[in-house]
């Protein structure tokens, strides 16, 4: 089942075609859907993950695009007998059957969204207060927790939208006004969070006493993943969510638990790994920490360079490919407010460069044009931001979807608007080692005072709070004052040659392959 993850714009893709849904029966079960369900509720009794990931990455995926390619799938009702009426089981087909909803049918009604709403309570209410005693496969997880802070999102976005709401619609909204509240799904990710003890058991593996890492978070003593895996893809929902939100502190502390340093459980599903780290450098651009945004960038473009082949088969695969345009375009914006060439990888720079050379070159010169680019870049590479809050129903019906994204738009030009001469202050400086303050101010064309400003306005811009609150650099040079004079010291690049090394190793490994597929008579 493909992850929705990059689905952000709160609206269902259009039906693949017309007058099937007409004849759509909800208790009609084909057999090979019979089948599916027999096989996927005797595989997750017996706990057999390999298989129930097949079924689920694979059966599924077919049986939708065979049979179900504009209709809904059979009600959970309709096949309850083949799986026994298991409870739990037929919660899990439901979310299931809600998430081919979303991506297959349009328009859905605020009753499907809320119905939908609903199943994911008693879902995640069974998993918190009952006892699951089933292994999933983290695939299934992860987009579990993704499609659920989607739906919130979708949800969110149809709300804000009343202009050309019939009153049918607006009926329905009163109806379910309690369905997707903020509240209610920030409750019930952090709920699982806290009962999973997830953040104490990734607390106590740095110290050898756990092995959810290194198990993948599968418990391999015939114990229950579920509980722990969605807690833990539940502080990625939080991140998420809290960006959506604009608060972007929240959300860089939700995650910290997770060591993005080392190798994760986030990173077995793509999904989770590109969602993670794009939602992480974005929050990090936002609060001015430059060198955390463009390390991570720079590492996941990298491995999405050198592994996005193997994931040309996957549903995921033109989602992969746009969050990584996304990726590349926020990475633009975070070297050209702060230049940090020494952290960007050889091959990730000439992508860089392919890509946004001209507007990089823009952007540097900090003009109208420049402030144009900068629009251009950010409003197509940020997250689809929200406004939690129910709309007032009796006032003027007007469109406020898009109000959120305009006031982080606004905040993130006004932070641009005011680097505007930091720029040239950079170029100055890094020619010269020593140099007065009235020389420099004679060249740009200010008065010293004016310059002295600017100079403060540089220190404090380049310099940002880091998650343990340290005040840490991010400038690629420093500076500072003595009598008039102005004192430059410039970093010098650390020599990377493992990087060399590897880039060497994969050419050769390309060449290899190649040299592999040529026939010899």
């Amino acid at each position: 089942m493909a992850s929705a993850y990059d689905r952000e714009d709160g609206t269902a893709p259009p039906s693949h075609g017309g007058g099937a849904a007409d004849a759509y029966d909800p208790n009609y079960v084909p057999d090979s859907v019979k089948t599916f369900v027999v096989h996927l509720y005797r595989h997750i009794r017996d706990k057999n993950v390999y298989e129930i990931h097949q079924m689920y990455e694979g059966g599924f995926q077919r049986l939708s695009e065979r049979l179900f390619r504009d209709t809904p799938w059979p009600s959970a009702e309709a096949v309850a007998p083949y799986c026994d009426g298991d409870h739990v089981f037929l919660l899990l087909y439901r979310e299931l059957w809600y998430r081919h909803a979303y991506a297959r049918l349009s328009p859905l009604t605020a009753s499907h969204r809320s119905e939908s709403w609903n199943n994911y309570c008693d879902l995640f209410s069974v998993v918190l207060h009952g006892v699951v005693n089933m292994q999933l496969p983290n695939q299934w997880l992860w987009d579990m927790v993704d499609e659920f802070v989607y739906q919130f999102q979708s949800f969110c976005q149809y709300r804000a939208k009343l202009k050309n709401k019939t009153d049918d619609e607006l009926q329905q909204l009163k109806q379910f006004d309690k369905a997707w509240n903020v509240y209610g799904v920030l409750n019930y990710l952090q709920a699982l969070v806290e009962k999973s003890m997830i953040a104490q058991i990734l607390e106590r593996e740095k110290e050898g006493l756990e092995q959810f890492t290194a198990t993948d978070g599968y418990d391999y003593e015939g114990g229950s993943n579920v509980l722990k895996v969605l807690g833990y893809y539940s502080m990625i929902g939080l991140l998420r969510i809290h960006c959506l939100l604009g608060d972007y502190h929240t959300a860089l502390k939700c995650l910290a638990p997770i060591n993005l340093n080392q190798q994760g459980v986030y990173t077995i599903v793509i999904g989770s790994h590109i969602s993670t780290i794009y939602h992480f450098g974005f929050a990090n651009l936002m609060m001015r920490r430059y060198v955390d945004a463009t390390r991570e960038f720079n590492k996941i473009l990298l491995y999405i360079l050198k592994y996005k082949q193997y994931h040309q088969k996957s549903p995921q695969y033109d989602q992969i490919l746009k969050k990584n345009e996304q990726m590349y375009a926020l990475l633009a914006i975070c070297l050209s407010l702060c230049p940090q060439n020494k952290l960007i990888d050889e091959n990730v720079s000439t992508q860089l460069k392919e890509k946004y050379n001209d507007k990089m070159t823009k952007m540097q010169r900090f003009d109208d044009e420049a402030y144009s680019a900068y629009d251009e870049l950010f409003s197509y590479a940020c997250p689809k931001f929200i406004t939690p809050s129910p709309p007032v129903l009796d006032q003027p019906l007007t469109n406020y979807n898009q109000d959120a994204y305009r006031l982080q738009l606004k905040l993130f030009l006004y932070e641009v608007k005011q680097q505007q001469l930091l720029s040239g202050i950079r170029s100055y400086l890094k020619l010269y080692s020593a140099i007065t303050i009235s020389k420099l101010a004679q060249y740009m064309e200010m008065d010293e005072a004016t310059l002295r400003s600017i100079l403060l306005t540089y220190k404090h811009k380049m310099h940002a709070v880091d998650s343990n609150g340290k005040i840490v650099s991010s400038a690629d040079f420093d500076f500072y004052i003595n009598e008039d004079i102005i004192h430059v010291v410039e970093s010098k690049p650390t020599k990377r040659h493992g990087d060399y090394f590897l880039r060497q190793i994969l050419k050769f490994e390309e060449t290899i392959a190649e040299l592999e597929k040529v026939q010899l008579d």
